[in-house]
């Protein structure tokens, strides 16, 4: 019998058991995405993909159990497809701030811990323009699964790059070919990626084998010389001070709100981003962080030299294994100047921070933090958690999807957007997603700070105009001067 059940378990990795201990009431550990169809999609097709696409991972098979000394993963031998599959419908008008809403409600209800710990809904009559309806896909997913680069590769992989169903291979060969990997990925690990790995892998191999590879010189010299640049990196982070209070930072309720924006044509924030010699990822973030200026200005907050931070999460898997499961990504610590007035000078300010980035091992520190973390006692799990989570505001993600049209169960993808997890105090997330040639930008907001997260994400398209003005106003015969961009802006601004 003891022989049996141990066949149906898998020891759970120390990170992945870190995400699953680390769920509260004021924040689950779930990943949201949402993918809107013009169509009406067939629930009985979207359940035979679901079980030919998606159970094919093992994983989703199984419970995450959590016992007293460790957790692991049991196969799930009821597994009901009809109670992860669930076909819905919006109230009234079935339009976009239903969606929002039922989206909300959503975020706010933990999964069933009983079950495999995923979830999709179909809504089959999602009419934003008030005519033709069409179909939404949400999916949720436990964190302990995977990190959201991964899951969103995974819920990708269950589409297809024409109606047919026949180049569902060849969309992952032509994806992964031309996308080289993320703003983040590329440009926060290309510098120390190589060390970092050696690292984490030796240190793996030496808890199997008792510590006898630490005897190894040179084996001892580079996890001296790695480890001494990551225990710096662990000195700035534990005297990094606490973020300010602000409307976005407080104590936390137990409802989520949602909201996204119109998309931005990605052609014209590259050209922006191209102008100004920065990437499009600086752009994005800076004109969130005018979007976050904006909002907190109207509610009579000072927000004058205010700069808040950001936890980004950073992949640390290669890219050819970007739909491997489990979660093997770190968190950097992002300045986000909303005190700065000035669109070009914040934006400066944001690309400044992200140079810097490049050069710390920030991302190796925190993931291998989350490992001990895994391992520590429920108390110092607590007191980890909240030691970090007071020193960031949000967290923010950006995930590069392909630029081509993607269908699921014969249906055309539209818009696609997801929302990653908040933890401890943290109360907010930001996520930018790229997709057919536009981008994506959502916001997800603890009601009890921000009860009307589309309040904010509405001026997101503003503040990057800002910016793409001062860009076609100046002369591009030579730089671009954020001393410049106040009088253009006011110049353009100004009454006949």
């Amino acid at each position: 019998m003891a022989a049996a059940l141990r066949k149906t378990r898998e020891a759970m990795s120390k990170v992945d058991t870190a995400w699953l201990r680390m769920e509260s009431p004021t924040n689950l550990m779930m990943i949201t995405g949402v993918m809107i169809f013009a169509e009406r999609m067939a629930l009985a097709k979207l359940k035979a993909l679901i079980a030919q696409r998606w159970l094919a991972y093992k994983r989703f098979q199984q419970k995450a159990v959590d016992a007293v000394s460790a957790a692991y993963w049991e196969t799930d031998r009821d597994l009901d497809l009809d109670w992860h599959v669930r076909l819905v419908a919006l109230p009234g008008k079935a339009d976009k701030s239903a969606l929002e809403e039922f989206v909300s409600d959503l975020a706010s209800s933990p999964l069933n811990h009983a079950r495999p710990l995923w979830q999709f809904h179909l809504i089959d009559n999602y009419a934003p323009d008030g005519k033709r309806a069409g179909s939404v896909l949400i999916a949720r997913i436990h964190h302990c699964y995977a990190d959201g680069m991964a899951l969103v590769q995974v819920l990708l992989s269950l589409t297809d790059a024409s109606p047919s169903e026949k180049k569902h291979a060849e969309l992952a060969k032509v994806w992964l070919k031309k996308d080289q990997g993320g703003v983040l990925q590329r440009l926060l690990l290309q510098p120390a990626s190589a060390g970092l790995s050696k690292v984490l892998e030796l240190g793996e191999k030496a808890l199997e084998k008792g510590g006898e590879l630490l005897a190894n010189p040179e084996v001892a010299a580079l996890i001296a010389k790695e480890g001494g640049e990551i225990a710096r990196e662990l000195a700035i982070a534990l005297t990094l001070s606490d973020d300010p209070p602000t409307a976005f930072k407080g104590e936390l309720g137990q409802s989520k709100r949602v909201a996204w924006a119109e998309p931005l044509p990605l052609e014209e924030v590259k050209v922006v981003g191209k102008a100004l010699g920065c990437t499009v990822n600086d752009v994005l973030l800076a004109s969130a962080a005018g979007a976050l200026r904006s909002y907190l200005r109207e509610h009579g907050e000072d927000v004058d030299g205010l700069t808040i931070r950001a936890t980004v999460p950073v992949n640390l898997r290669p890219l050819e294994h970007a739909k491997k499961l489990g979660n093997h990504f770190g968190l950097v610590f992002l300045d986000l100047p909303i005190g700065e007035a000035n669109p070009l000078r914040r934006l400066e300010r944001v690309a400044a921070n992200m140079q810097e980035l490049k050069k710390s091992k920030q991302a190796a520190l925190t993931f291998g933090l989350l490992s001990a973390v895994g391992m520590a006692p429920a108390a110092i799990q607590r007191l980890a958690l909240e030691l970090f989570s007071r020193k960031a505001t949000a967290v923010a993600t950006n995930v590069p999807g392909p630029q081509m049209p993607l269908y699921l169960a014969g249906c055309e993808m539209r818009e696609l957007m997801f929302w990653v997890p908040q933890n401890g105090s943290i109360g907010m997330g930001i996520s930018i997603l790229s997709y057919h040639g536009h981008v994506y930008f959502g916001l997800i907001t603890d009601g009890k700070r921000v009860a009307d997260p589309g309040a904010i994400v509405s001026r997101f398209a503003t503040e990057f105009e800002k910016i793409a003005l001062i860009t076609l106003m100046e002369d591009w015969e030579q730089d671009i001067a954020a001393a410049d961009a106040q009088a253009t802006l006011a110049h353009y601004n100004s009454p006949v």
